[in-house]
Formats: structure tokens, C-alpha cells, sequence
């Protein structure tokens, strides 16, 4: 409306911020640019939302239109939730359709913060997230640089990310969120502003990319700042989510795509489980140094969960299991006491042991979740008596990195201005730049910026 009527919009154009919100504007662009998205499409009611899903295939993820922190998102495994989710997204967003994704699970998700001029693109930050794909970006915990993914798959999003740039004729900073699975990377969305990861990804490399994206903005290109490239930097830094669940008797701590978390804090070291315990002391969460693990995961991870157990029985806990995971456990050669669950009434079940103080961790990747689930009632219970709780593998196998360094040595503390004093190096220029272009090195390795 602003722009109708007149007024000069400071950045990135109002034209460009609806072509990458727009569904089917969106698309075309990322056809155009022949890039990766998962299946999707659009509906209004809920008979064409069946029909979306049946198309693609579930699992779905659902959300409405221009809404922020996730609100009303869903993930939709089956024709018997659609009716709930898509009654919900139609009320928070009426005037615009509902978007219907291709759900992919187990996927690697990864969030991308750039800063862009017009005709040069530089990436601030890559993202990788320790919770898969499906959990909101801003309730996840991200490692940066990445931890797992591989110099060509970070050379993918990178290039991507300026192409997508670019294309949009960003002025200022631009998020992406991409997923990675079977090496294949998909362009989840693009958001030509700000987001929540800008101060996070500042603090981390030591460049104050709101300060520098402003001045864009204003009309001083990223050149004339002497923004050629991201520094290197040889520390970690890990991005914690804080939860408010200690202050709502019976709420879930169970995550997804709609936003919970209240807060952010930080974790920064040398290595990965150092870094991540860090940053789970800093949002408040207790770090066991023995003691019993209670251990009930649903069937597709009960081999992942093998190593992590292994590994907590050489840090010298005690392991505790629902019979099912109790099983595979053993199966795998690990020593482990069987624990009724709750509905079956014998006692001491996991909720006695809790109460007693006989558990110091639990590990719950569930199965089910609502009232109605026993692991609806260990989740609770465990915040009721501050118990750290963790409902994913792949935060399960993270703790285990930090408590390896808690383990090892004390947790060494110095200011930010240390590790980037020591670390950050200018970027390395190519000797033969092509069209333009430039070449520096950032910490997920070469990083090419987009010329004129």
C-alpha cells in the first residue's frame, strides 16, 4: 500500500518481498532458476487441501499465508488430522490460501543469512540445525559452521543463496531455509528481511551484519564497506532456544513447526560438545555427570539410539528402558533394566522413578503425544522436577558430545573478543577473478560472490 501510494521503500522492493511470499509467484521463480523445492501446492477449502495431499503425498507440512513464528503450522500425516489443521490455518490467515508442502523427513535443515547490494551477494552465516527437519527454525538449536554436511553440499547452498538473491534484487539481508536429504538440497523459503539469526550469526563471526545491511539500504554498497566476503573463524558457535514449559503445568515440550521458545542464548568454543554443552548451561538446562538415563524411543530409532546408549553406559550411567527399546538394547549388547510403562499398572513404573529421584536424564523420542500418552506423562514429569528431557536423536547424540567435554576437561570461558582476535583472518582474494567475481574462504569453505 505504501508503495502504491508513493512512498520510496528503503531496501529490498515490496514487489520482490511478495514474489518470495507468494506461492505461485515463488514458484516460477524457482523453476526459472531451476532449483530444488519439495512437491507442493495450494488450497482454500478443505476438500482442495485432500486433494494437494493425496497428490503429493503425506506427510505434509500446512501453513497459511504471511504469518510469522510459525503460527498455525502443522505437520499432517494422514487424511483424519487434515479436517483440525486446515480449519485452523483458514482462521488464523482467511484471505490467502493455505500452503501445502511435501513433509521430508529425517532431512538435515539448514538456514542461510545473507547480505546482499543489488549486484554483489555475501553469505553471513551458514546454519546447520541439530533438530531435523519439521521443527521451527526458531526453537531449533544451530551449529555454525555446520557440522555434518560436506564441502559440496555447503558450496550448493551457498551458490544458491546468491542466484536466489539476485534474482529477488535483494537490498539488505535475505534468509533462506533450505533441507538437505539424500544429498539433494531443497529450497524450503526465501525471506528478503531480517531474521531472528542475524544477531546470532554477529556475535559468531564479529561483524555486525544489521549495521552493514542498514547501510546497504541507504544506498552504500557492500564494496564501499570493505564487505567482501565473511572472515574465517576457527571457533564453534551454537545457538540454544529457551522454553518457557517450567510455567505451564501439562504443556508439551514435544516441538514443531509452530514456534515456542520465549529466548536465545549462545554456546561458543573450540569443539562442537563444548560448545553445545555451553550453550545448554546457558539456557538453564542441567548437565548429569552420572546417575540412571531412562531411554523410550519410538521404532525407527531404535537403532540410532544404540550408539548414543553405548556411549552414556562408557560415561558410566546406569541405562533404564520401555520393554521395546529395552529389547533392542540388549540385542545390541548393552546392559539394560527393563521399566513397566505406565499404563500397564506395575509399579515402579517411570514415573515413580522420577518422583524418587532415581532418573538424571531422560530420553523420550515418542511415538504418540497428547494426554493421553505415557510419554505425554514422563515429558511432564520431567519438567515438574527439572529433569533435563531430550525428544530427538539427534539432540540425544549432541548431549553426548557435550557431556564427553564436560567429562574430559573444565569448560574453558573467555570474552567473544578473544575468539574472534585470534581467529578472524581477512578473505582470500583469487588470483584470476572471472566476470567479476571474487573469491574468499569462510568457515564452511570456498565462498564465490555473485558479480554485476
Amino acid at each position: 500500500g505504501l508503495a502504491a501510494s508513493g512512498i520510496h521503500i528503503l531496501g529490498t522492493s515490496p514487489t520482490s518481498i511478495d514474489i518470495a511470499e507468494d506461492r505461485k509467484r515463488f514458484d516460477a521463480l524457482l523453476r526459472r532458476l531451476k532449483l530444488n523445492r519439495p512437491q507442493a501446492g495450494t488450497a482454500r477449502s478443505l476438500t482442495e487441501a485432500r486433494s494437494v495431499a493425496n497428490r503429493i503425498g503425506y506427510p505434509v507440512l500446512m501453513r497459511p499465508s504471511y504469518v510469522l513464528g510459525g503460527r498455525a503450522m502443522d505437520i499432517v500425516y494422514d487424511g483424519s488430522q487434515m479436517e483440525a489443521s486446515m480449519s485452523l490455518a483458514m482462521l488464523v490467515s482467511p484471505e490467502y490460501p493455505v500452503l501445502i508442502d511435501k513433509f521430508l523427513e529425517d532431512a538435515i535443515e539448514v538456514d542461510v543469512d545473507c547480505v546482499a547490494d543489488g549486484s554483489r551477494v555475501v553469505i553471513a552465516g551458514v546454519m546447520e540445525h541439530i533438530e531435523e527437519a519439521g521443527i521451527h527454525s526458531g526453537d531449533s538449536a544451530m551449529v555454525l559452521p555446520p557440522h555434518t554436511l560436506t564441502e559440496e553440499i555447503i558450496e550448493q547452498i551457498n551458490t544458491q543463496t546468491r542466484v536466489l538473491a539476485l534474482a529477488l534484487k535483494v537490498k539488505g539481508l535475505m534468509n533462506v531455509q533450505y533441507a538437505v536429504k539424500n544429498e539433494r538440497v531443497f529450497v524450503l523459503e526465501v525471506n528478503p528481511r531480517a531474521s531472528r539469526t542475524v544477531p546470532f550469526v554477529s556475535k559468531v563471526t564479529g561483524i555486525p551484519w544489521a549495521k552493514v545491511a542498514t547501510k546497504v539500504m541507504i544506498g552504500r554498497s557492500l564494496a564501499d564497506q570493505g564487505i567482501t566476503g565473511p572472515p574465517v573463524f576457527r571457533h564453534i558457535g551454537i545457538k540454544e532456544s529457551v522454553f518457557p514449559f517450567d510455567r505451564f503445568q501439562g504443556a508439551d515440550i514435544i516441538l514443531g513447526p509452530e514456534m515456542k521458545s520465549t529466548g536465545e542464548v549462545m554456546g561458543t568454543d573450540t569443539t562442537f560438545g563444548a560448545a553445545f554443552a555451553k550453550s545448554q548451561l546457558a539456557a538453564g538446562q542441567k548437565l548429569p555427570s552420572g546417575g540412571s538415563v531412562f531411554v523410550s524411543v519410538k521404532n525407527k530409532d531404535k537403532h540410532g539410539i544404540t550408539s548414543v546408549a553405548r556411549h552414556l553406559v562408557g560415561q558410566g550411567f546406569k541405562i533404564l528402558a520401555t520393554e521395546g527399546t529395552a529389547e533392542a538394547l540388549m540385542l545390541s549388547g548393552i546392559t539394560v533394566t527393563p521399566v513397566p510403562k505406565v499404563h500397564e499398572g506395575a509399579r515402579p513404573n517411570v514415573l515413580d522413578l522420577i518422583t524418587n529421584g532415581e532418573i538424571q536424564l531422560i530420553i523420550n523420542i515418542p511415538q504418540g503425544k497428547g494426554p493421553r500418552s505415557d510419554n505425554y506423562a514422563i515429558r511432564c514429569s520431567a519438567v515438574m522436577h527439572q529433569i533435563p528431557c531430550i525428544t530427538t536423536l539427534a539432540g540425544a547424540q549432541a548431549l553426548v558430545s557435550a557431556l564427553d567435554s564436560v567429562k574430559s576437561s573444565a569448560l574453558e570461558v573467555k570474552p567473544l573478543q578473544e575468539y574472534h582476535a585470534l581467529a578472524v583472518v581477512p578473505p582470500l582474494p583469487t588470483l584470476s577473478p572471472q566476470r567479476g567475481e571474487r573469491v574468499g574462504r569462510s568457515s564452511a569453505g570456498r565462498v564465490r560472490e555473485a558479480g554485476g
